[in-house]
């Protein structure tokens, strides 16, 4: 099995599966996370870090947030340039972000904050936020209340963030004090050939050896048939249920 450091920055290898397969966040959960920093009314700058695709991105650009992105790899941030227009990108991590002090209303993460350490990204969105800015951390989670997602997270082997959810949490550290948390439910559909690329976006599918991640594809292909619809377009898809849950603190 791939470690730590290799799994976390191996997404660039897939980052067409990660557009494909990978959901965006709800709105609402932008809009809470954004909610304390909005009462200032002015224009509101925000860093999205672990940018990836873009995936949280569009949602902070749809909110009206001026936004830059960040990310370590530059195909992931390529990728991003594609996909949402006119946001500036930037080579960086949470623990290092190439922007001035005191800068920002709001850093936000998406399916990110498992892979930093939270002692020193904490400091460092504390250096970058302005006082009263927000941090605001955000994953959606696969929702393995339904017994078949239960199966199919099997077939995937977990995740750092599931792990991390599922024991204490987030976690965050000085200048910040306890995180504020909202969950939100709701159901996306996908074609077989978007859930297989959403398996194989995954950083334990990326880092796997060929067999095995044939494997788990083969896996998930499957489970697919066994949940099959058909649209109103006619297509074939299945109704995959998500969670997303957030967090948020207030910078002193």
């Amino acid at each position: 099995m791939a470690g730590r450091e290799e799994m976390s920055l191996s997404f660039g290898a897939a980052a067409g599966a990660y557009e494909s397969g990978r959901p965006d966040y709800p709105r609402e959960a932008v809009d809470w996370m954004l909610a304390p920093v909005r009462e200032t009314g002015r224009a509101l700058r925000v860093a999205d870090v672990g940018a990836g695709t873009g995936k949280l991105t569009r949602t902070v650009v749809e909110a009206g947030a001026e936004v830059v992105a960040i990310d370590p790899d530059p195909v992931m941030l390529a990728a991003l340039r594609e996909h949402v227009r006119g946001v500036p990108t930037f080579v960086g991590t949470a623990e290092r972000m190439p922007l001035p002090d005191h800068s920002l209303d709001a850093v936000l993460l998406g399916q990110a904050w498992h892979w930093v350490d939270p002692a020193a990204a904490s400091a460092e969105a504390g250096r970058v936020l302005r006082a009263g800015g927000v941090l605001g951390l955000a994953w959606n989670i696969r929702d393995e209340s339904d017994p078949w997602v239960a199966r199919l997270t099997a077939a995937l082997h977990g995740s750092h963030a599931e792990e991390m959810l599922a024991g204490d949490g987030a976690q965050v550290a000085y200048p910040f004090d306890a995180l504020e948390a909202r969950t939100w439910t709701w159901t996306r559909s996908l074609t077989r050939a978007a859930l297989l690329d959403m398996a194989a976006s995954r950083s334990y599918v990326i880092t796997a050896p060929d067999a095995d991640r044939a494997a788990i594809l083969t896996a998930v292909s499957a489970l697919f048939d066994e949940r099959l619809l058909t649209d109103a377009t006619g297509a074939e898809v299945v109704d995959l249920p998500y969670v997303t849950r957030a967090f948020r603190s207030i910078r002193p």
